[in-house]
């Protein structure tokens, strides 16, 4: 099939052609920005979920439908070797312009605020202070989110960007991708202003994204954090979902699938939505016509899990160093011998107890914490309860037990 015409986009973070199997999600969120926009209460919100699942691409769906209402909106992706003052200033800088206001004046104070809050670090000296600007020609404000305590500054920062919005009858999005990434400084400072914000009733909604710990990690910084958010398991597509995601595009370019293929198509990817796109762009390439066949699919599944292998999976095992790789084979050979005993079927099996990843490594639990403790900072791993671990990549233990 023509290959020009090849609907399907399997990018990071890259919007499909049919954003399927989110709509509850969507149609939740315009009920927040409509609660906002009465002046009511309502809570932020976190995404989690496995990578490849969608969440960024949610993210910014959301994003979108902020700007549909005329908010003021900013996105940043949060790094754990960064701060959160300098990404936190960029985003709430294109919020305040998305915003737009008739006065001037009242614009230039929250930029400064704006700007205050970025160039104060802790501990930091004046000559520091002036090195870095968010592109912001307003001066300073000073004595306003710049004492030196995030939690103190991030606070007045909200209220006073929450409070331009309030005057304009709109509201501010701040949404955060690897939400998980933020310092713990950073992570406390932001539930806290939060809270804050909630209680003061001003159009403020933080948005966050992350891996499926991320509620764990928010409530070890304030306990009442699960109070303060909603939280949205983003998940694999159910089965008529992804088909959707597959068919819709397919029919806008007068292709269609047979059932067989679609069923193939689902037992190949998981319902996984970033493996869906990977496939069904392979699958077009390859077939020769439409309708598309349940042996195109069995055609391309080589090629198309070679790529995955390459891009998706390879590229992650390449970032950890050979103990850690031996830590990540240990956790696949866990999983196999769980399911060997019958205890539950291999793909079924999400997390694995470090002490089963021990004893396949024939080592102590304790002496391999370096190990373990790497991989979850790079965001391979994660722990969702104590003492087991999880990848954070769907058929990530497949790939290791057929490629590495």
């Amino acid at each position: 099939m023509d290959p020009i015409r090849n609907p399907y986009a399997p990018g990071a973070g890259q919007r499909p052609p049919e954003l399927a199997g989110r709509d509850e999600q969507l149609a939740a969120f315009d009920v927040v920005l409509e609660r906002v926009a009465k002046g009511r209460p309502e809570r932020s919100l976190v995404l989690t979920g496995l990578r490849g699942v969608g969440k960024t691409v949610l993210l910014n769906a959301l994003r979108s439908a902020a700007v549909r209402r005329q908010w003021g909106t900013g996105k940043l992706e949060a790094r754990p070797d960064q701060r959160l003052r300098r990404p936190l200033s960029s985003a709430l800088h294109q919020a305040v312009r998305e915003l737009g206001h008739p006065q001037a004046d009242a614009v230039d104070h929250v930029l400064g605020v704006i700007r205050s809050f970025a160039q104060r670090e802790a501990g930091s000296g004046a000559k520091l202070r002036e090195q870095w600007s968010p592109g912001i020609d307003a001066p300073a404000v000073r004595g306003r989110a710049d004492s030196g305590d995030i939690e103190i500054d991030l606070v007045e920062l909200l209220t006073d960007v929450g409070g331009l919005a309030a005057d304009l009858g709109k509201g501010i999005g701040v949404f955060i991708d690897e939400m998980q990434d933020l310092g713990p400084d950073d992570i406390s400072a932001l539930c806290a202003a939060c809270h804050e914000i909630s209680q003061s009733g001003l159009p403020v909604i933080v948005v966050g994204a992350g891996l499926p710990h991320l509620p764990a990690v928010l409530s070890a910084s304030k306990s009442y954090s699960e109070r303060l958010f909603r939280y949205q398991r983003i998940d694999r597509l159910a089965r008529d979902a992804a088909d959707r995601a597959l068919s819709a595009p397919a029919l806008d370019e007068d292709a269609a699938y047979e059932e067989e293929a679609l069923a193939a198509m689902y037992a190949a990817t998981g319902g996984y939505p970033y493996f869906i796109q990977a496939y069904g762009k392979v699958v077009w390439d390859l077939a020769p016509s439409s309708p598309i066949t349940a042996e195109d699919v069995a055609v391309a599944a080589p090629e198309a899990e070679s790529e995955l292998a390459v891009g998706f999976f390879g590229s992650r095992f390449e970032r950890a160093t050979p103990g850690e790789r031996d830590y990540l084979r240990a956790m696949a050979d866990a999983a196999t011998a769980i399911a060997e005993r019958g205890e539950e079927p291999l793909d079924d099996i999400e997390s694995v107890p470090t002490a089963d990843v021990a004893a396949a490594l024939g080592k102590r639990p304790q002496s391999l914490s370096p190990a373990r403790d790497a991989l979850l900072k790079k965001g391979l791993i994660y722990s969702g309860e104590r003492g087991r671990i999880a990848f954070t990549v769907p058929h990530f233990g497949r790939y290791l037990r057929q490629h590495a």
